[in-house]
């Protein structure tokens, strides 16, 4: 293990004597008996002073800082700088990784004659050295152990400023969330959300919610789409299982220095209020987790937040109230925060005020906005003997303004520096080098493989299988019955009515016309059978004779005459 760099004795107020009385009294300022950071030299008078070395307390770094200035002043480098001694001092840090520049905190670095001539400048005794690191991705997109969420973990509030809800919607989110921790229904993965949200606003979900505000159908269409659109991007895969354990971040190295966890962003640079979001999950997380332990004399972790101004865009007042509450709280639990953005200005104004230590890099003033955000700066530094807007447009690239709090909690007075150059590589490794990097973690086989178990939509889905499956098992068994019913309606429909014989001989003989005709023609053969035998019958007359051609009764009446004779 490197030892951590210590001050110079020249550094004490013998070796400031040759200073001049302003160089001296802010070099004073810095001159701390117990273990500190070095950070640079200080620049007075158009000099480099490295018998003036600036320091930050190592004890004083839970107190929350603000790394701020224009693109390509530096800010990248003062996070190496600063985590290197950290890590040398073996306190874990945290570094979120924006374009892959930070990567090269795991190889030593390149010497060469620029970098010699500046560590001369500053009075720093310069070697190559690389530190223990560990490097994740959020849910596994780019070169990473995959970082994963919970929905339910992540929390309403949170996603809501991922989804971009309004305060109403934020609210109706919140009771989905209670909902389901009443119900047992664990939300893991946005399709378990989703599934909640559906079931809720459904025939059989309504009543649900009713005693408790409900949910309405509106409310819930902006939310589904807000989840469908947010799914399109890609991040559902950083909802899931296994979910990462934030007190990974703690771990130190079997030398005693504390690891570096570099959180490789490149891959979700266009989601921008993602991984803001996720960065302030990992900083809730671990305030949940943490035990108090009040002031130490050396942070149990530094927790640098990269784009913190992407935090705070269209927050609402609920995310900006949990925010400021966890970083006012964290620091009783040993763990220090560092916000890096462009600007103060970009952080609230209840967020700035918890930030003791400052690394102000330069500020361009091109534009009127600009002029208006340099002069809104100053004013958020302690009086000193700078003309801080002149000094602030002119620092070179490596420089920075600076003011911490000493031992004792003070401001130590503002210093224009010159940082130190990191010792590790400034610039990332190759992507063979990080994967290879990557493979050989311990923790790769805990988080690599996702896992999708049984949760709210498994569990909505099958009740609702269910609800079907008993659903036409019902209409079944009713339409069954119905037939049972008019089966046994038709027999006894059947048992009360006269036995008939249901031949067509038999229909035709039980028919009345067949007995009257049958009754007829008994009668009239009766008749004939009868006139046959006692000389009745009809006789037909002969041919010719008169009865034939109609000779009326005479005729008739003189035949039967003579036939009695």
């Amino acid at each position: 293990m490197t030892e951590p760099e210590q001050p110079s004795s020249s550094a004490g107020p013998s070796g400031a004597a040759d200073l001049d009385a302003e160089a001296r009294k802010i070099a004073s300022g810095y001159a701390f008996p117990g273990p500190a950071l070095e950070l640079g030299a200080l620049l007075h008078g158009g000099r480099c002073l490295p018998e003036a070395p600036v320091r930050i307390p190592l004890g004083m770094l839970n107190r929350h800082g603000l790394v701020a200035g224009a693109t390509g002043t530096g800010k990248t480098k003062t996070l190496q700088l600063v985590a290197e001694q950290l890590s040398a001092n073996g306190v874990p840090v945290f570094l979120a990784d924006m374009k892959g520049d930070l990567s090269g905190i795991a190889a030593p670095g390149q010497g060469g004659e620029k970098l010699v001539e500046r560590a001369a400048q500053v009075g720093q005794e310069w070697q190559a050295e690389g530190f223990p690191a560990e490097f994740y991705a959020l849910g596994g997109v780019g070169h990473g152990v995959p970082v994963r969420a919970t929905v339910t973990d992540f929390g309403p509030v949170l996603l809501s400023k991922v989804l971009r809800l309004n305060r109403t919607q934020e609210q109706s989110l919140g009771l989905i969330f209670h909902y389901a921790d009443a119900k047992g229904l664990e939300l893991v993965d946005l399709k378990d959300l989703r599934a909640v949200v559906a079931f809720l606003v459904s025939d059989t979900g309504k009543p649900e919610l009713k005693g408790i505000g409900g949910l309405s159908t509106a409310t819930a269409g902006v939310i589904l789409r807000a989840i469908t659109a947010f799914e399109q991007q890609g991040a559902g895969d950083f909802f899931g299982e296994p979910e990462f354990d934030t007190s990974e971040l703690l771990r130190t190295a079997p030398d005693g220095r504390g690891v570096v966890s570099v959180l490789e962003l490149p891959g979700v640079q266009d989601k921008p209020q993602l991984f803001s979001t996720f960065l302030m999950w990992l900083l809730a997380d671990l305030y949940a987790d943490l035990p108090e332990v009040g002031d130490l004399d050396r942070p149990k972790l530094v927790f640098f937040f990269d784009e913190a101004h992407l935090l705070f865009n269209g927050a609402s007042e609920d995310f900006l109230e949990a925010v400021t509450r966890t970083v006012r709280l964290i620091r009783s639990k040993g763990v220090g925060v560092f916000f890096v953005t462009q600007t103060p200005k970009d952080v609230p104004g209840d967020v700035l005020g918890q930030l003791g230590n400052r690394v102000q890099h330069a500020l361009r003033a091109f534009t009127p906005d600009d002029a208006k955000a340099l002069k809104a700066t100053v004013r958020t530094f302690p009086d000193s003997g700078y003309d801080l807007e002149e000094v602030l447009t002119s620092l070179g690239t490596g420089e920075a303004v600076v003011t911490v709090l000493s031992e004792s909690g003070a401001p130590t007075p503002v210093a224009a520096t010159r940082l130190r150059a990191p010792r590790s590589l400034m610039g990332p490794v190759g992507d063979a080098a990080l994967d290879a990097a990557v493979r050989s973690s311990v923790l790769y086989p805990r988080y690599a493989p996702a896992v999708d178990r049984e949760s709210a939509y498994e569990r909505l889905t099958a009740e609702q299988q269910a609800a079907e499956e008993a659903a036409l098992r019902a209409a079944r068994d009713a339409e069954a019955a119905r037939e049972a019913e008019e089966a046994a309606a038709r027999e006894e429909r059947a048992a009360r009515a006269p036995r008939r014989d249901e031949s067509l001989a038999g229909q035709v003989r039980g028919s009345g016309l067949f007995t009257s005709l049958a009754r007829s023609v008994g009668t009239q053969l009766g008749r004939e059978i009868s006139r046959s035998l006692f000389g009745t019958a009809r006789q037909t007359p002969p041919v010719g004779r008169p009865e034939a051609r109609g000779g009326g009764t005479a005729g008739r009446t003189g035949g039967r005459r003579r036939g009695l004779r």
